[in-house]
């Protein structure tokens, strides 16, 4: 007997004594699934990589397993759009890192960091210009303090005591000169946190004058008084500097300081702050804010802009604020300020023959801001180089557009020139990304060698993603290809390092990622790091990428996972997992193009269909599921038409291969891929079970707009109702597990969603059931919540999909 026989043998007596103990288990306890399911969610993860400015040093950053329940259950405030840890005076759901190791790039050897406190929860790590030392952020009992690494010693140490204020997410950034570091601070004689009086003073009212003022479903908004005083006193903070020997200067005021940045000579400092009044229709994002330049001694320099409350951009895709926004340094001058102001009043709805003007205003900031460039779509960045090199974005969402221009920051009477014009979800066309070197003030520019400049890409084509290194020649246009991904591996250059040598990131199916020097010139290479395999478990799987047609001639792809020694002449066909995730386009040739490389390693989590594997099932996984609408046609017009049809298109498929039996296929997916799963519960009949994850089932629910669909509920109430499983309950017959965070803060995906489809399912008479996690957000952190939720799916697939060896009828017929 086989392998996959013998999985399926030995868990038909369990199966048949489990699905009776489980049916209708509702114990409020966790529960924990089969043990090599267990294993491979304790598996430490790799640890990831950051390479010193000078490129001679690598920082190696430990990441830990999951928390506990326990962890996760700490104070937590929700307060306009932020959630935060009132104990910490930062982010409540943050991902720690676990620990520190440095690599020299030249020998390969590896030096443990000392110092670093024990059980130690690290964040924020920022080299500083000269790459001698590191910044980071270290959540000790009473708060966060600040650390520094010094390279050469490899040694730790703590420059502040618990002071810091990361509610607002500024992260320390360091002085041009590497002696110093800015940070935000709590103010001194902080005073005690607000109480609320259990005793309502009155109402809570909110009035509209008549003016149109849509917005999309926010969550974790501010509601009352009370909550304003709380974000007032948690998000309340003093810019401060602090030197190598720890000297504390604070600069401003207090301020609810929400971003900084220093100037690259390091003689300004760009602050942005939050100030009154507050709103409860919008986050924090869209509260009034001024923005100002401060001298290194905290003395404002100048107001650039007081800008105003937002509450009424409009909801078309591609609509911002009016007045100036997005304000920043351009990077390779010592001390300017750019910014960008909208020539369309905002509205992307509106016709307009140009979006956008960049301004440009150099210190000391007294003269008039001078126009840059006049841009026909929305500004979506600059990558900058030199005076007479810049690299501007536009983009456009209606016709998923976008362009880049060759700009003269220093000659702004020359005309930009275009350089790329093409759809992002044209894969095939993309020519990669510009490779930026740190100039002498730490700061990311463009990697030019006179006009010439490097790209890195993902290479996607035909054959699926292989990944390459460019240098093109922005005056003749001409591209010289240096490196290309060679099956069977997936290797993807991360920075050049001088000498026609590149750091790489290579892996293939059973091989981890790990990193390496390549000569570009020789080819030779050399192995950086040594990261062992994660999931042993599922070492020696099959993984192909596999292409089939939908009935309407739109190419489709996907994944094709088979266990561990599977052979089809033996094992026959198998019970099948598919998870998805439906996309929009405005093309149908972008639609059919191949994603994803069948070469690259699979890094099992939480969230992987691959777990399945173990359990004896084969996994088609992110199976294309486009929705598409070309020209004047929405895709959301015909989407259930669509689903459907791609998901008849991937189950065929699978049958025809023999390795997947037709009546045992489950769907399933998370967030959007579970609104998919309840659809096609509802609109056809090609799977015997789903599993759907913190979806949203209720479109009425989000009335203006929700994904890709711009159009309010009153524009179209048809595909609102189409569109929604809620309102078609009554087809669901096929078994559907739902798995709902309990504290999801994801746009659209309220917990009720969940509860009010199961009811609705539940007054229809469907098999239905809800699982709704404690403490747990849009996606699940809790190691007591994963193991419990894959105990769920493995149960409720071996339940309804797994055929019953005492039957040739799988379970969800009887």
């Amino acid at each position: 007997m086989n392998r996959i026989a013998r999985i399926v043998a030995c868990l038909a007596p369990v199966l048949l004594l489990g699905a009776v103990a489980w049916a209708g288990d509702t114990d409020p306890i966790y529960r924990v699934p089969d043990q090599t399911l267990v294993d491979i969610v304790d598996a430490p993860p790799t640890p990831w990589a950051s390479l010193s400015p000078d490129r001679e040093t690598m920082l190696l950053v430990e990441q830990p397993s999951l928390p506990s329940i326990a962890e996760l259950s700490d104070e937590e405030l929700r307060l306009a759009g932020y959630r935060i840890n009132p104990r910490l005076f930062g982010p409540s759901r943050s991902r720690p890192d676990s620990g520190l190791e440095l690599l020299d790039v030249a020998s390969g050897k590896k030096r443990d960091v000392k110092g670093l406190p024990e059980n130690v929860r690290l964040d924020n790590p920022t080299w500083a210009p000269d790459g001698s030392r590191v910044a980071f952020t270290v959540a000790a009992e009473e708060g966060h303090e600040l650390w520094v690494l010094d390279v050469k010693k490899a040694k730790a140490s703590r420059l502040t005591g618990p002071v810091l204020n990361l509610c607002a997410g500024a992260s320390p950034e360091w002085s041009a000169d590497g002696k110093s570091v800015y940070c935000t601070v709590k103010p001194e004689n902080l005073g005690a946190a607000p109480v609320e009086n259990r005793v309502p003073t009155g109402p809570v009212i909110q009035e509209n004058l008549g003016e149109k003022a849509p917005n999309r479903t926010y969550q974790d908004l501010l509601t009352n008084a009370f909550t304003e005083m709380q974000f007032d006193y948690y998000f309340t903070s003093q810019l401060a500097r602090v030197d190598l020997s720890g000297k504390l200067s604070r600069l401003s005021e207090p301020l609810v300081i929400d971003s900084f940045e220093p100037s690259p000579d390091g003689n300004y400092v760009l602050v942005q702050s939050i100030h009154r009044p507050y709103s409860y229709l919008v986050p924090a994002e869209r509260f009034p804010r001024t923005v100002e330049v401060l001298d290194t001694k905290g003395a404002r320099v100048a107001l650039v802009a007081d800008l105003p409350l937002h509450e009424n951009v409009p909801i078309a895709f591609g609509s911002v604020p009016t007045g100036p926004r997005d304000h920043a340094w351009r990077n390779d001058a010592p001390a300017t300020l750019v910014w960008v102001e909208a020539l369309d009043g905002g509205d992307a709805a509106a016709e307009a023959e140009k979006r956008d003007r960049l301004f440009v205003q150099d210190a000391p900031f007294t003269g008039e801001p001078r126009p840059w460039l006049d841009l026909d779509l929305r500004y979506g960045g600059t990558q900058w180089g030199t005076g007479d090199v810049a690299l501007v974005s536009t983009w456009w969402w209606a016709t998923r557009r976008t362009q880049t221009f060759i700009a003269s920051p220093d000659r702004p009477q020359n005309p930009p020139v275009l350089l790329w014009d093409r759809s992002w979800q044209d894969r095939y066309s993309d020519p990669g990304n510009p490779v930026m070197d740190r100039n002498a003030w730490g700061r990311q520019v463009l990697r030019l060698d006179g006009n010439v400049i490097s790209l890195t890409g993902t290479g996607a084509s035909d054959e699926g993603d292989r990944p390459f290194y460019d240098t093109l020649d922005l005056v003749t246009k001409e591209t010289k290809r240096h490196f290309r991904s060679e099956a069977p591996y997936y290797e993807r250059p991360v920075v050049p390092i001088g000498n026609g040598q590149v750091i790489t990131r290579r892996e293939s199916v059973d091989e981890v990622p790990n990193y390496f020097v390549r000569d570009l010139r020789s080819g030779d290479l050399r192995q950086l790091t040594h990261f062992p395999h994660p999931s042993p478990q599922l070492a020696g799987l099959t993984k192909e990428l596999v292409k089939y047609t939908r009935a309407d001639g739109v190419p489709l792809t996907g994944t094709l996972y088979l266990p561990p020694g599977y052979d089809r002449e033996k094992d026959g066909a198998l019970p099948c997992v598919m998870w998805a995730y439906p996309t929009e386009y405005k093309s149908a040739d972008d639609a059919g193009q191949v994603r994803d490389s069948p070469y690259r390693f699979d890094r099992v989590g939480w969230w992987s269909p691959l777990l399945f594997l173990t359990q004896g099932y084969c996994v088609l996984d992110d199976p294309s599921m486009p929705i598409i609408g070309e020209g004047d046609e929405e895709p959301n017009d015909t989407f259930r038409e669509q689903l459907v049809s791609s998901a008849q298109a991937a189950v065929d498929y699978v049958v025809e291969r023999g390795v997947a039996q037709r009546d045992a296929i489950a769907i399933g997916g998370h967030s959007y891929g579970a609104f998919m799963t309840a659809n096609l519960l509802a609109h056809s009949d090609l799977f015997a079970a789903g599993i759907a994850r913190s979806g949203a089932y209720n479109r009425t629910l989000t009335p203006f707009g929700f994904q890709s669909e711009e159009r309010s509920l009153w524009e179209a109430p048809e595909i609102y109702f189409s569109m929604s499983p809620f309102m078609h309950a009554e087809k669901v017959n096929e078994p559907l597990l739902l798995i709902h965070g309990d504290s999801d803060n994801n746009s659209g995906t309220f917990p009720m969603q969940s509860e009010r489809y199961f009811d609705a399912l539940k007054g229809q008479g469907a098999v239905a059931r809800l699982v709704m996690l404690p403490k747990e957000s849009h996606g699940y952190r809790a190691r007591e919540s994963i193991l419990h939720m894959l105990w769920e799916q493995e149960e409720w697939l071996d339940r309804y999909v797994k055929r019953d060896v005492r039957s040739e009828e799988p379970a969800s017929t009887r």
